[in-house]
């Protein structure tokens, strides 16, 4: 039987307000990891919605990141490997660049994208990551699962078709001028492997990704919406700004 757990929800009243606070809270976590093993492990989202957490976390104070070991979500098919759309390149230049001293694991779909998936889940083998940093897609999505999401599955990594909801956000969000350009295809952790962590904080801001906060927070536990996932995990922090917040 499934153990339901109350993600804890914090609302700022900005986007800088939501970054500050999430980076805080990961920073510490990282901060802990590394005091407690010499290392930490964190999984990175790679969206818009991580913008302001990310650059906050990047300058986080006392934090050495040359123990830090990241890795990151999900990444497209198909597009070339200077794309700056693809998520490793955006990772790199939001985040990564400024904490040069961190082991970047980059995903690359390349021409075999079920090998790429394959060699990608070995190279994060089975230990849990001390922290998962995620968003939500406007549909629930957690990295490119797309509802009906597997919450069983039985592979760490693996390639999907990216659903119409998913493609249009990347429109909507001023990643691909229109919808012909937005891949069919990513490679993506699966949700069992992203709930493989000791702690996972999610930031969600504005107003488009309110109905998706109300239903993680509140549908029944299930495939249709993939956020309700996290609702089976212990230590989960989402930390949302005004316009997001479902009581608004």
């Amino acid at each position: 039987m499934t153990v339901e757990h109350a993600p804890r929800v914090s609302i700022a009243a900005s986007r800088e307000g939501l970054g500050r606070a999430a980076a805080t809270e990961a920073a510490g976590r990282l901060r802990k990891a590394i005091a407690t093993t010499g290392r930490a492990r964190v999984m990175l989202a790679a969206a818009p919605s991580q913008t302001e957490t990310l650059a906050a976390l990047a300058v986080a104070p006392d934090l050495d990141w040359s123990h830090v070991e990241a890795f990151h979500m999900d990444e497209y098919v198909g597009l070339n490997a200077d794309a700056p759309q693809a998520f490793r390149n955006w990772l790199r230049r939001s985040f990564l660049d400024k904490v040069p001293q961190a082991t970047f694991h980059s995903m690359d779909p390349g021409d075999a994208p079920d090998t790429a998936a394959r060699a990608y889940a070995e190279l994060m083998g089975d230990e849990p990551f001390d922290l998962v940093l995620f968003g939500l897609g406007v549909n629930g999505h957690l990295a490119f699962n797309d509802p009906p999401a597997d919450f069983e599955d039985p592979l760490s990594v693996k390639l999907v078709a990216l659903d119409e909801t998913s493609r249009r956000q990347q429109v909507d969000e001023g990643n691909f001028p229109g919808m012909d350009d937005v891949p069919t295809h990513a490679i993506t952790v699966t949700i069992p492997r992203l709930l493989n962590a000791d702690t996972l904080i999610g930031s969600v801001p504005g107003a488009v990704k309110r109905q998706a906060v109300h239903d993680t927070l509140t549908q029944p536990i299930g495939p249709d919406h993939p956020g309700t996932a996290l609702r089976t995990h212990a230590d989960v922090q989402l930390y949302l700004d005004v316009l997001a917040d479902p009581k608004v």
